[in-house]
């Protein structure tokens, strides 16, 4: 594709945020490769090396030390705009929260590694901050979902509330197969919402996209950002 078709989609999504006025975004694990983590179904990810009987490839830093990247930032602009409503994450890296999304516009599915969660009434604590157990009797457990294991119940209902309530779906860096997860978009799509899909890869909803991007993050979302404050008057 052009440049100058990637600027037309630039401009037609900060449009499209711009008229909005239920944004939801959704992200993968495509969204952190960027800070040096690495994503599941791409090229290299740990998935695909596991089906290749491949192990996982060495990392520099641990995960608890990676930070935010530019496609990170530029979620935390758009809340700070207004223009989204809630973040639905599979992402256990914690990246979001470092980034400055606020607890309560965030649904982690999968968990977050620096977090435990209560096995009676749900909800999530900060380790060695918090009484164990839980006030309510119950055991602390890592929150991090592992494979067969259910969702955590409030963050999947916030999930598709949210999901369907949205006129525009933003998907930031899934390969959108992982379900229940990837029933979000599809949701979104059932109760007429725009569904965009920026990932490397493709998606099993790229059929169903009304604008589609394969560039990396950071070089869609800050654009996307930038054109956004200059519709809303906002000019740096």
């Amino acid at each position: 594709m052009t440049t100058n078709d990637l600027t037309h989609r630039i401009q037609t999504l900060a449009q499209w945020l711009y008229a909005s006025t239920y944004p939801v975004v959704f992200t993968g694990a495509g969204i952190s490769t960027e800070s040096g983590l690495p994503d599941f179904r791409g090229p290299d990810g740990l998935w695909t090396r596991r089906d290749k009987g491949l192990p996982p490839r060495p990392m520099d830093q641990s995960w608890d030390s990676m930070n935010p990247n530019k496609g990170h930032y530029a979620i935390v602009e758009l809340q700070k705009l207004g223009k989204m409503k809630f973040l639905i994450s599979q992402n256990v890296d914690n990246l979001h929260l470092k980034s400055g999304i606020k607890p309560e516009l965030l649904a982690e599915l999968h968990g977050n590694i620096t977090k435990l969660r209560c096995t009676g009434c749900g909800r999530s604590f900060n380790p060695n901050t918090e009484p164990t157990p839980c006030e309510c009797g119950k055991e602390l457990v890592p929150s991090v979902v592992d494979f067969g294991q259910a969702l955590p119940e409030r963050d999947l209902m916030l999930s598709f509330e949210h999901s369907k309530k949205s006129d525009l779906f933003i998907v930031v860096g899934s390969s959108l197969v992982v379900t229940p997860a990837a029933d979000m978009p599809r949701e979104a799509v059932r109760n007429h919402a725009k569904l965009v899909i920026i990932n490397q890869g493709e998606t099993p909803l790229d059929a169903y996209a009304n604008l589609r991007f394969h560039e990396p993050i950071g070089e869609v979302l800050p654009r996307v950002i930038k054109r956004l404050k200059r519709l809303m008057g906002l000019f740096e």
